[in-house]
């Protein structure tokens, strides 16, 4: 039952998929990290069920990439782009750290927040109309199971700028050697599913990954000593358009 309990939990937090409703005990906390992948897995179906139906009833481009980049954000409510606003408003801020972590929490978005949304979905757009094969897709389908599984071990494995928060609440209840393992092994059955899918593609999506990985841990630690919820929000934008952008490039290229 906890287990299951944490599979709710995961999707309730996570997602705008109705699940049972219940009241959330500290044990049923345990697993939630091992589950949040799942809900990248029905982001990932959908996504790829919508190449298939663009390619064999011919549907115009604009309509694939415009509803493609609309499902993540209709399955999660834009859960994730609401860290990312408020990350972006706090970097550009140029402001000390304490004062940046105060704008991480303040609900309002700034000027800032908006551009950057803005400059990153005309990065993602293009560079998803550019992936249009469906096996290249399946890789990007892929790359939203894989960007969680990093997501969570960011936050287990990663130090908190914070002893408070939601994401420290979850981190400090995850933090035991059998959830890093269940998450490692889903990254290494991911990747490998990638490179077999589409070894160009699949190999360069990996390496964008990789990176956005590095980059996020090097900056978190920079701009405000470790991460927080509203970053993991951040991460996991950059790491799914890195995804997409190394797909598009490796379809291309090789």
């Amino acid at each position: 039952m906890k287990i299951l309990r944490s599979c709710v939990i995961a999707f309730s937090m996570y997602s705008k998929i109705p699940v049972p409703q219940f009241d959330w005990k500290e044990e049923d906390m345990k697993y939630v990290f091992c589950f949040f992948p799942c809900i990248g897995a029905v982001i990932g179906l959908f996504i790829s069920g919508w190449g298939w139906i663009c390619r064999n009833f011919h549907i115009g481009s604009l309509a694939y990439v415009l509803m493609g980049t609309a499902i993540p954000i209709l399955v999660t409510g834009g859960f994730h782009v609401d860290g990312y606003m408020d990350t972006m408003d706090a970097l550009h801020s140029y402001q000390d750290r304490e004062r940046k972590l105060e704008i991480l929490k303040d609900s309002h978005i700034g000027a800032f927040s908006a551009i950057m949304l803005l400059l990153y979905y005309l990065i993602y757009l293009a560079a998803f109309s550019e992936v249009m094969d469906g096996k290249d897709l399946a890789v990007v389908s892929l790359g939203f199971v894989l960007s969680r599984i990093m997501s969570g071990l960011g936050a287990i494995c990663l130090r908190p700028a914070k002893k408070d928060g939601l994401l420290r609440a979850f981190s400090k209840r995850a933090a035991q050697k059998n959830v890093v393992f269940v998450l490692f092994l889903e990254m290494l059955v991911c990747a490998a599913a990638m490179l077999l899918l589409s070894p160009a593609a699949g190999a360069a999506a990996l390496i964008g990954s990789g990176g956005t990985f590095l980059f996020y841990r090097i900056r978190s630690y920079h701009e405000f000593g470790g991460v927080t919820g509203d970053t993991a929000g951040y991460f996991l934008l950059l790491c799914e358009a890195a995804i997409v952008i190394g797909a598009a490039i490796g379809s291309h290229l090789f």
